[in-house]
């Protein structure tokens, strides 16, 4: 294994000095690694998650649109979130005031504007959302906005290579 160190190191830097690597680490945080592309991977999950909302109100048909047509760090697969996977992220111990003034409980590396998040789940003319104020799961009117963000989601596939 000594002798192919050399071998990996040098392909690695030619990889990187010819521009194949297209992402690069720029923070990481417990179980979570910021890219420059504007993602973030949840390790414990293989989520990679959109470094912030969608920055304003938005109601839950939009939400999802957003999600969907979102194209952060150069992916075509994002979609909306469950509710379970918004709980995953859900970190008492972590707390920072969000744009719109609410506390919210997750990792720094991932900006919410806000403190109320649309899920995929529906129920009749209902959807479910996640608090990150609180932790608390819901099901809200689809048609209301107000405090409401869009964050996408994916597999937390990486391409390595342009």
């Amino acid at each position: 294994m000594k002798r192919l160190w050399p071998g990996i190191i040098i392909v690695i830097s030619f990889m990187i000095l010819n521009g194949c690597v297209s992402v690069t680490t720029v923070e990481t945080a417990r179980n979570f690694i910021a890219y420059n592309n504007g993602t973030v991977l949840d390790t414990r999950t293989n989520l990679m998650w959109a470094a912030k909302d969608n920055g304003s109100d938005i109601n839950w048909a939009n939400a999802k649109s957003y999600c969907e047509n979102y194209r952060g760090g150069g992916y075509t697969d994002w979609r909306m979130p469950t509710q379970d996977e918004l709980a995953a992220l859900y970190d008492a111990a972590k707390t920072y005031k969000s744009d719109c003034g609410y506390d919210v409980h997750l990792t720094e590396l991932i900006r919410l504007t806000c403190g109320a998040t649309w899920a995929s789940e529906t129920r009749d003319s209902s959807a479910a959302y996640f608090y990150f104020s609180s932790g608390v799961q819901a099901l809200y009117p689809q048609s209301y906005g107000f405090g409401y963000r869009a964050l996408p989601v994916r597999s937390g596939k990486i391409r390595i290579f342009k």
